[in-house]
């Protein structure tokens, strides 16, 4: 962790609110928690400044949030009561189980055992799936069965009891920036690109050349595009008004999401029925995405390129359709967690009381 260069001795507050905020729960009430701590902090400072008649330096102040806490277990105070694990552990047992389960375990089953379980499958996607995700099911489970247990016997048996004294508020992170929402000139600039996209799909039929470049003289497009050419034109399409639609209301707070979603849906959609439509390909006529031109068909020299391009083409769709897999799982989530957070707001008061 970096030291801040600043001699603001105030600024420590906003840095302890930071590491703080990193602990807290991501719902409606973090920022009136944060509100709260953040004032009470101040009037803290505020009440001893008076009583010396000065301001207070960087020390005076790092010994007030000393006396308050580290940030780790401050959030556990602020946040709901656990049981199993007590409010020191249950922050970091609650970060080192996201870790495990979303950074290390999905990417796993999906980008490394899901193309075995393909290849293994004879090319059935569906049944790859259904492996892959059943494979992920049972491991998080007994990955999280097993992080629960750790952190369950060090609660028990007070491992980390002094841990409130093991820490400096002078060797905080410093301030970061908020990740701001996705602006106007952002959304107005996708707009831009998916609809050069749609033109440049449209081209592609009279230009093959858009796509395959010189290879054009040699290569032409595969029997498949003529059955998948238009779903994808209007996957491509959905895209552009999805943009429209968050430009022209903006106050439809869970439409980007909800919408972003679908279109990955709908992409895997199209993707899951090309690759069951390339499984019924023959392997001796095996030329699904791009075939040999008439001229060259039966070329020693022509015929390992097309073969190297239509597995490379086969390995890009395969790929996609893992993408668009785990992006419906994410903006589902975030989707739910943003329906929660409304409905929380909705029940909640509009702020709380300091004390």
């Amino acid at each position: 962790m970096s030291k801040s260069t600043s001699r603001n001795p105030m600024e420590l507050i906003e840095r302890y609110l930071q590491a703080v905020r990193f602990w807290l729960p991501k719902n409606a009430k973090q920022e009136d928690l944060l509100a709260e701590l953040g004032e009470d902090l101040r009037s803290q400072i505020e009440a001893k400044e008076d009583e010396l008649g000065r301001p207070m330096d960087q020390a005076e102040v790092s010994a007030i949030l000393k006396a308050c806490g580290n940030p780790m277990g401050v959030a556990s105070r602020l946040g709901p009561q656990r049981y199993l694990i007590g409010p020191t552990l249950f922050p970091i047992y609650l970060f080192v189980l996201k870790m495990v389960l979303l950074c290390i375990l999905l990417p796993v089953f999906v980008f490394i055992l899901g193309p075995i379980n393909f290849a293994n499958s004879g090319g059935n996607f569906a049944q790859a799936i259904v492996a892959t995700f059943g494979g992920l099911w049972s491991g998080g489970f007994i990955a999280a069965a097993v992080i629960t247990l750790v952190f369950a016997t060090l609660e028990a048996t007070h491992a980390v009891a002094g841990i409130e004294c093991k820490w400096d508020p002078a060797k905080l992170p410093s301030i970061e920036k908020r990740p701001r929402k996705t602006s106007f000139v952002h959304t107005v600039s996708e707009l831009f690109f998916n609809i050069f996209g749609i033109v440049w799909l449209l081209l592609i039929p009279q230009h093959p050349f858009m796509i395959l470049g010189p290879a054009a003289a040699f290569l032409h497009p595969g029997p498949i595009w003529q059955k998948f050419y238009w779903p994808i034109v209007l996957v491509a399409a959905f895209a552009v008004l999805r943009l429209i639609f968050i430009l022209a209301r903006p106050q439809w707070k869970l439409w980007p999401l909800f919408s972003q979603g679908l279109q990955e849906l709908f992409s895997l959609t199209v993707i899951a029925y090309m690759l069951a439509t390339v499984r019924q390909i023959p392997s001796a006529n095996w030329y699904p995405f791009v075939t040999l031109a008439d001229s060259v068909k039966n070329s020693a020299h022509f015929i390992p390129i097309a073969a190297i391009v239509n597995v490379s083409m086969l390995i890009a769709v395969l790929g996609i359709g893992f993408a668009s897999a785990i992006a419906i799982i994410l903006h589902s989530w975030q989707l739910l967690s943003q329906v929660r957070k409304q409905a929380s707001s909705n029940h909640q008061p509009a702020s709380l009381q300091a004390r």
